[in-house]
């Protein structure tokens, strides 16, 4: 897919894991320089995964473990500066927050070990010349109210511009990767007018217009829920109804995206670093044959090319052909 011709008009950059930084396809092509010379930026996941025990003490939430942050600070320095000399030159850490308002999820602690943990990641990237994607992730696992995710994503976000600060992050030289503010997965699914109108006032409370650019990652959707097609129309009425872009393509997670240019209504580029969300439709199109590459890569062009119309506010629901929820279930079981 990293060679699919025309990509780069709506994608800026493809964030590779650590083993597929170092890969080569079959002809002996370093997977790097295909998507340099296809256009865009090669970029690197940096964090190890998390550890399911948790933090201690913390309670089990709706993901059934208790909170917990992501590893790999500690040969994070050395890792960076192999991921630069490779061609990297952004990077990507996740680290994953539970919603549950019975137990206090997120608890304080957690919130302060993910925001540090995530401004120690974003000042080694800098200083080995990579352009950190900060990832505090609200999961939408468990029944709460998309209002409490608002107020849960406002309290994180704005812990962690605090703590980017403390640690010395150059924010102009970063960028954010949040969740949007939804409902959680047993709750109601609300329009996405009140998906933007929530998110996008969370945004402007607590994310500073020195950082160029916000990324939205999809994230988890209902089994029954076009996981494409609601992530595209929930970026477009953001830009839609708070600001439309002049002009920049979006990041393709291979395994997303980075680009930056202004809204005329927001002081940051709003876009999407979307992974499922982007690529369902064209793994269920490929299946790992041969013969479906062709296909699947005008599939994966139509759907970066909507995003890039959302991107100006200016997607048509449904104008972008989605195999539909079924093909949940089918990438699951596929070559994803």
């Amino acid at each position: 897919m990293l060679h699919t011709p025309g990509l780069s008009e709506h994608i800026s950059g493809v964030i590779l894991h650590w083993e597929t930084l170092f890969q080569k396809d079959a002809h002996g092509k370093q997977l790097v320089d295909m998507i340099k010379e296809n256009g865009m930026l090669a970029g690197i996941k940096l964090d190890k995964g998390y550890d399911k025990a948790g933090l201690p003490g913390t309670p089990v939430g709706p993901l059934g473990h208790g909170e917990t942050w992501d590893k790999g600070i500690d040969d994070l320095d050395k890792r960076c500066a192999e991921a630069y000399a490779q061609g990297a030159r952004f990077a990507k850490w996740r680290n994953v927050l539970q919603i549950d308002p019975a137990q206090r999820l997120p608890s304080a602690l957690a919130i302060d070990v993910c925001v540090k943990n995530l401004a120690h990641y974003a000042v080694i990237c800098q200083k080995n010349g990579l352009v950190p994607i900060v990832e505090p992730e609200i999961v939408p696992n468990g029944d709460h109210s998309i209002e409490v995710c608002a107020e849960v994503t406002e309290r994180v976000l704005a812990a962690q511009y605090k703590a980017l600060k403390l640690y010395g992050c150059y924010l102009e030289g970063s960028v954010l990767k949040p969740n949007m503010v939804k409902g959680g997965l047993g709750a109601p699914t609300a329009p996405p007018e009140k998906v933007a109108e929530l998110t996008i006032g969370v945004l402007k409370r607590t994310v500073p217009p020195a950082v160029p650019g916000i990324f939205f990652l999809s994230g988890e959707t209902k089994l029954d829920e076009d996981n494409e097609e609601t992530a595209t129309r929930n970026l477009n009425a953001m830009n839609l109804l708070y600001g439309s872009m002049d002009g920049a393509p979006g990041l393709y997670k291979s395994s997303g995206l980075y680009t930056s240019s202004d809204a005329s209504g927001l002081p940051w580029a709003v876009s999407f670093s979307y992974g499922k969300a982007l690529q369902k439709t064209a793994i269920v199109t490929w299946l790992g044959k041969e013969e479906n590459v062709g296909k699947a890569q005008q599939v994966l062009k139509n759907r970066c090319k909507a995003n890039g119309e959302a991107w100006y506010g200016r997607y048509v629901a449904g104008s972008c052909a989605s195999i539909g929820a079924e093909g949940n279930v089918a990438m699951q079981g596929g070559a994803y």
